[in-house]
């Protein structure tokens, strides 16, 4: 058994949806699935992949938008994020009018996630990890046999997630990915909500917001 997973840059801001399966029964799930749903429903059936489930790390627009809307159509569940981020889902049909995103259905999730849940699908297990600061209810993803994890917004190559959005805090921000993240170990691939894949232990060396010699 081995996870498969494929990136699908969607929505104006290039937010990095990730389909993830399991090659054996080609069943899996997508995460942050924020818009452009032909282009997703096109990527699994490329892959030969049947969605049987979605999962959010956080609740802004380019991550959520099209949650609801993909679930109602697939006949699937949501799981995520952390119940904090409710205020977030709750908001996203008046975020999609402001941004152009057009008409947005509103959802809420079938499961709020909390640090130290599970998440299943396909014979795959991700684990969770509660990483607030960016939003309050941002969760992560971590598959520890390939040692992937999907953090969404909560760090980048090179940077962190932005605190300047409602319920943003940056110390707290830190505190998640020193205390929940860096554990997890360094040789742990991380795929980003934007830009490119990186690692914990590159980050750790050499992110300027949050390497270790920042910290004595």
């Amino acid at each position: 058994m081995a996870l498969k997973a494929a990136i699908l840059p969607v929505t104006p801001f290039q937010q990095n949806c990730t389909l993830i399966w399991n090659d054996e029964n080609m069943r899996g799930a997508v995460s942050d699935p924020g818009g452009d749903l032909p282009r997703i429903r096109q990527a699994a059936e490329q892959a030969g992949v049947t969605i049987e489930k979605i999962l959010l790390t956080h609740g802004h627009l380019d991550h959520a938008a099209a949650a609801g809307d993909l679930a109602k159509e697939l006949g699937v569940p949501i799981e995520g994020p952390h119940e904090e981020d409710l205020f977030l889902i709750e908001a996203l049909p008046d975020q999609a009018a402001k941004y152009g995103f057009g008409a947005v259905g509103p959802f809420l999730p079938n499961r709020w996630l909390k640090d130290g849940d599970t998440v299943e699908f396909a014979g795959l297990t991700l684990d969770v990890r509660h990483c607030p600061g960016h939003t309050p209810g941002h969760v992560v993803f971590f598959h520890e046999p390939s040692r992937l994890a999907i953090v969404g917004d909560v760090l980048f190559q090179g940077s962190i997630g932005r605190t300047d959005f409602p319920r943003g805090d940056h110390g707290t921000l830190v505190q998640s990915i020193r205390e929940r993240l860096w554990p997890l170990g360094d040789d742990v691939t991380f795929v980003p909500g934007h830009g490119p894949l990186s690692t914990f232990g590159v980050e750790r060396r050499t992110n300027p917001f949050v390497a270790d010699a920042n910290f004595g």
